[in-house]
């Protein structure tokens, strides 16, 4: 199984503090974001290799994180050639580059790279196991439903399976939302390829594709527990400082 951290944002509402630097860089508690998701990664076995992509802009900084961090899995950098936030692939644009550029032909994890969560990895990895063919996704249960706008949106049947899933609604019809933490089956990538086809304007967020997808096959979604800080403005960046154990 390969993992992959998606790193090539421009966070543009964090300006200036990450106009000339990247988002996932950024310290809390002393450490850069992504080395939190780096070690939660190190923990699963059956990973053998983790992708970071990032942008041409910020692939400089990348670089000397990369080379010191001290990881037993190797981790390896790519460039999506972008460089700034108007000519950006998103989040789905950039699955596909790295799907395409490393010839990824089985199981993929992936994670946002401003994604910080105290929660374990290998409960989700032992709910993925159990639908082994079937693509599924991290959520988290918000106390305030009104929060819910900023994010997409699920809800569950009894089985876990998600039958209903809307991009950032106006009016949330539930408090558990996408935490951008996907287990995609090998055979679930060329759908990526299929979803962009068709909707090429939806690129930029993970939700679309999964709103799409679930009309085609069965996902399931795993709700973590203990705290989850989605970082995208200095709010959040500010609260995953303070709060964040």
């Amino acid at each position: 199984m390969k993992a992959l951290i998606l790193a090539a944002g421009y966070a543009t509402r964090l300006y200036p503090l990450t106009k000339e630097y990247p988002k996932p860089l950024l310290a809390v508690k002393g450490r850069p974001i992504i080395d939190f998701i780096v070690d939660k990664l190190n923990n699963i076995p059956v990973i053998d290799e983790i992708y970071v992509v990032t942008n041409s802009k910020f692939i400089r900084v990348f670089r000397p994180w990369a080379k010191a961090r001290k990881s037993p899995k190797k981790i390896t950098l790519i460039d999506d050639l972008t460089k700034n936030n108007r000519d950006r692939l998103g989040a789905i644009g950039d699955i596909d580059f790295v799907v395409k550029r490393k010839g990824v032909k089985e199981d993929l994890l992936v994670i946002g790279g401003d994604n910080l969560f105290s929660g374990k990895l290998k409960g989700f990895l032992d709910f993925f196991r159990a639908h082994r063919d079937a693509p599924c996704i991290g959520l988290y249960r918000l106390r305030n439903r009104k929060d819910a706008v900023r994010y997409g949106v699920a809800k569950l049947n009894r089985r876990k399976a998600i039958i209903s899933f809307i991009e950032k609604p106006k009016k949330p019809e539930s408090n558990l939302v996408a935490m951008c933490l996907y287990y995609m089956p090998k055979d679930s990538l060329g759908s990526i390829k299929q979803y962009l086809r068709d909707n090429k304007k939806q690129a930029d967020t993970t939700g679309g594709y999964i709103a799409w997808l679930k009309n085609r096959v069965d996902i399931y979604g795993y709700v973590f527990k203990g705290s989850w800080f989605d970082i995208g403005d200095y709010k959040y960046l500010n609260a995953a400082k303070e709060k964040f154990i």
